[in-house]
């Protein structure tokens, strides 16, 4: 299709139609493109949505050179801070159902969880992930975040085709213990695969998601284990980085790109 030079505006999302045009997106990516599936997915709407979002900050890109100035990118975010203790509100992190986050949690650091991240495809290799990185940016230096997490996700549950990047992930890639996340040990899947001098790296990088890659240039790193979601149809690796670890190089990139 013939595509207009974008418009982006970039935001919090502030009343609920600008969280159901996240969840639309969401669906056209995790849903229709990923083979998703989930609870509270409504399928009639188009809408892919969970029991989290209304706890969360979305963080929406929209197009307004597009008809109906869809999001054409999202972020959704929890603060550390935003968890709550007792019945009521929201006392845990989405990502602990596949990953034991003790080692976060107890460093006594500001942290923030990022998930839902996705772009349309339109929009993918572009300047609009600039953008979101950007407003993301901001966000964590307002909030003074040190350390960033959240479940990241290769396509499709056969392991045995992923075994070369999660090996790889693994060996080169493992965070340090004091921030070392564990899939939990219900549904851990072993990421040490291969022997490191087995794997052809150039085709095992090639095979790790994007998203994935510009973290780890960034500084990132992952936990240990990963998490088979076949309600998603991924296998997941939970990212984390370290803000305060980050070179002044990588600082620079991730917070000077994009529009304001």
């Amino acid at each position: 299709m013939t595509m207009t030079q974008p418009e982006f505006t970039l935001r919090l999302a502030r009343d609920e139609a600008d969280l159901i045009a996240a969840q639309r997106l969401r669906y056209d990516v995790f849903v229709d493109e990923l083979g998703g599936n989930g609870a509270l997915v409504d399928h009639d709407a188009r809408l892919e949505r969970d029991a989290f979002d209304p706890y969360f900050d979305h963080l929406i890109l929209f197009d307004e050179a597009r008809e109906g100035a869809p999001a054409v990118g999202v972020y959704r975010l929890l603060r550390g801070d935003q968890l709550t203790a007792g019945e009521t509100g929201l006392n845990r992190f989405y990502s602990e159902d596949e990953y034991d986050l003790s080692p976060l949690k107890s460093s006594g650091r500001k942290l923030l969880e990022l998930g839902r991240s996705c772009l349309h495809p339109d929009y993918r290799g572009g300047s609009a992930m600039m953008v979101l990185w950007s407003g993301l940016a901001d966000y964590v230096v307002q909030h003074e975040i040190e350390v960033m997490f959240g479940v990241a996700s290769f396509h499709g549950t056969d392991v045995d085709q992923l075994k070369a990047p999660l090996s790889l992930l693994y060996h080169r890639h493992l965070a340090p213990l004091t921030l070392r996340a564990r899939a939990q040990p219900d549904v851990y899947q072993d990421m040490n695969l291969m022997k490191e001098d087995q794997i052809d790296r150039p085709a095992a990088m090639r095979a790790v998601p994007a998203l994935i890659k510009a973290y780890l240039r960034l500084g990132g790193y992952v936990g240990d284990g990963a998490y088979i979601d076949h309600a998603f149809n991924t296998t997941d690796v939970c990212l984390i980085m370290d803000t305060n670890q980050m070179s002044a190089k990588h600082k620079a990139f991730y917070t000077a790109r994009g529009g304001r």
